[in-house]
C-alpha cells in the first residue's frame, strides 16, 4: 500500500546531506590532528634551561575550544550552504513542476525552455517540452477529428433526407426499394464511423488494407447521390479506364446534354486501402461537385483509370470535374484546410462548414496518395486523386 504521509522535502534532505558531509569531514580532520600530532607531545610539565615548555594538556586546553567553535560554524555553514546549493540544483525541477501544473490545467502552449548547457536536467526539460508539443498536436488532431467526423456523418443523413423527400414527392415509388436504399445508407454511416475511429486510433494509417475497386465505389457514390443531383438539376457522368491526365475539352463539356440522369460506365481500377474510407472519399468529391455547382444545367464528370505521369501501372487516378462558379487560384491551397471555402461559394444547408475536401486530403494522405485541386477555366473545380495501384484479388476457382 502506498504511504501518503507527507515527508521531508528533497531540498531539506539534500541540505542535511551536504551538512552531514561537512560534519564528517571536519570530524575526520580533528581526529587526524589528535591521532597523528598530539599523541607525540609528552604528558607532564617539561622544563628546560630556557623555561617552561607546554605539554599535551596545555595543547589540548588551547586547541579544543577553538576546534569546537570551528566545528559548530562548519555545521551551520554546511546546513545553510547545502540549503542554498540544493535550491540552485533543484531549480530546474521547480520549473518542470510549474510547467507540468500549467499543462495539467490546460495550457498546452506552456514550455519549460530551460537555458544553459546540455546536462541531465536540460535533457529532461527538452524531453518534457517535446512530450507537451506532441500532446498538443494530438489534442488538436482529436479536435479536428471530432469536427470532421461530425461533418462526415452529416453526409449520409443528408442523403437519407433526400431519399425521403423524393419518396414524399413521388408517392408512387416502391416503399420497399426506398427502405432498402435507406438501409444501405445507414449501414454505410455505421461503417464510416467505425473506419474513422480506427483511423484515429491508428495514427492516420489505414489498418489491414485490402484491394478496392475505385470504379465500383464511383458507381455506389453516383447511385447514392443521384437523388441530390436530380433535385439540383445537375447531370452525373461517370466513366472509367480513361486517361486521367488528358486535358478536358471544356467547350464540348459545356455544350453537353444536361439531363440529370446519370451516365455510368466503369471498368476496374484497383487500389489498396479501406473500402469505407475510400467510398467516403469518392462520395465527398461527388457531393462537393454537386452542391457547389451552377444549379440546373450543370454537370459533374467522374473518371477513373491509370496515369502514366505517376508511374504507369503503379498508380490509379480518380478525376472529378464539375461546372460551377469561378474559383480564384489564390484560394485553391486553402480549400483542403478545415472550415475553408471559396469566397464565391454560398453557405447553405448543403455546403457545410468547408470540411469535405479536408477529409478527402486526410484520407488520401492515409492511403499514401496525392491530391491535386485545380480551377477550371470555365468555372468549377477539377480534383485529381492519385493512389497506388494494386492487383485485383485472386478468387478461388469454382469446382
Amino acid at each position: 500500500m502506498t504511504d501518503r504521509r507527507p515527508g521531508p522535502s528533497v531540498r531539506l534532505r539534500l541540505a542535511l546531506s551536504y551538512a552531514g558531509v561537512v560534519v564528517v569531514t571536519a570530524a575526520l580532520l580533528l581526529t587526524v590532528v589528535w591521532l597523528f600530532l598530539l599523541r607525540y607531545v609528552p604528558v607532564g610539565n617539561l622544563t628546560t634551561t630556557d623555561g617552561h615548555v607546554p605539554d599535551r594538556t596545555d595543547l589540548v586546553r588551547a586547541f579544543v575550544p577553538p576546534a569546537v567553535w570551528a566545528f559548530l560554524v562548519l555545521v551551520v555553514l554546511g546546513v545553510v550552504g547545502g540549503w542554498l546549493l540544493a535550491g540552485r540544483v533543484l531549480d530546474p525541477l521547480r520549473r518542470l513542476t510549474e510547467a507540468s501544473r500549467a499543462v495539467s490545467s490546460g495550457a498546452l502552449d506552456h514550455r519549460v525552455d530551460l537555458p544553459g548547457r546540455r546536462d541531465e536536467f536540460r535533457e529532461l526539460a527538452d524531453a518534457f517540452d517535446g512530450m507537451v508539443a506532441r500532446l498538443a498536436a494530438d489534442v488538436a488532431e482529436q479536435q479536428r477529428f471530432a469536427a470532421n467526423a461530425s461533418h462526415e456523418l452529416r453526409t449520409p443523413l443528408a442523403t437519407t433526407r433526400a431519399l425521403l423527400e423524393v419518396a414524399v414527392r413521388e408517392p408512387g415509388n416502391d416503399p420497399a426499394a426506398v427502405l432498402d436504399r435507406l438501409r444501405v445508407v445507414n449501414e454505410r454511416a455505421i461503417d464510416l464511423t467505425e473506419s474513422l475511429l480506427v483511423l484515429a486510433r491508428a495514427g492516420r494509417r489505414v489498418p489491414d488494407p485490402e484491394p478496392v475497386d475505385l470504379s465500383l465505389l464511383v458507381e455506389d457514390a453516383v447511385e447514392t447521390l443521384l437523388p441530390l443531383a436530380e433535385a439540383r438539376g445537375v447531370a452525373l457522368d461517370a466513366d472509367a479506364d480513361a486517361d486521367a491526365d488528358a486535358d478536358a475539352d471544356t467547350d464540348a463539356d459545356d455544350d453537353r446534354d444536361t439531363d440529370t440522369a446519370a451516365h455510368v460506365h466503369t471498368d476496374a481500377a484497383w487500389t489498396t486501402g479501406s473500402p469505407a474510407l475510400l467510398l467516403q472519399l469518392v462520395t465527398n468529391l461527388v457531393q462537393n461537385a454537386v452542391v457547389h455547382n451552377v444549379g440546373p444545367g450543370g454537370w459533374v464528370r467522374i473518371r477513373t483509370g491509370g496515369s502514366s505521369a505517376d508511374g504507369g501501372a503503379g498508380t490509379v487516378v480518380l478525376l472529378v470535374e464539375n461546372t460551377g462558379p469561378r474559383v480564384p487560384r489564390a484560394v485553391l491551397p486553402t480549400l483542403t484546410e478545415p472550415f475553408q471555402r471559396a469566397a464565391s461559394r454560398r453557405r447553405d444547408e448543403d455546403t457545410g462548414a468547408g470540411l469535405g475536401l479536408a477529409i478527402v486530403a486526410a484520407i488520401v494522405a492515409a492511403h499514401g496518395g496525392a491530391l491535386t485541386v485545380d480551377a477550371r477555366d470555365g468555372g468549377g473545380l477539377s480534383v485529381r486523386v492519385a493512389l497506388p495501384s494494386a492487383s485485383p484479388p485472386v478468387r478461388p476457382r469454382q469446382p
